[in-house]
């Protein structure tokens, strides 16, 4: 069984890193994170959350990120979505 908060912090400071990368074509926009990596991006928080429930079985755990100049970590409830 994963631990959530583990995946979350991981998905988190994954995404910190990618984000030089990211930012200049997907500002704005919603990344949807699993085991350290990004699946995807969506226009709205609700498709990345959707996309995600749909790709991760109840064992697995995804974050949803917003793509903006300066990430902020809102806490488990605000971008960590456990099935």
């Amino acid at each position: 069984m994963t631990n959530v908060n583990t995946e979350i912090e991981k998905n988190y400071r994954a995404f910190q890193k990618k984000l030089p990368a990211v930012i200049e074509t997907h500002r704005g926009k919603f990344a949807l994170m699993n085991n350290a990596e990004i699946i995807d991006f969506f226009d709205t928080a609700r498709d990345a959350y959707i996309a995600g429930q749909r790709l991760f079985t109840s064992e697995q755990v995804f974050s949803v990120q917003e793509v903006i100049d300066n990430p902020v970590d809102l806490g488990y409830f605000s971008h960590a979505l456990p099935q």
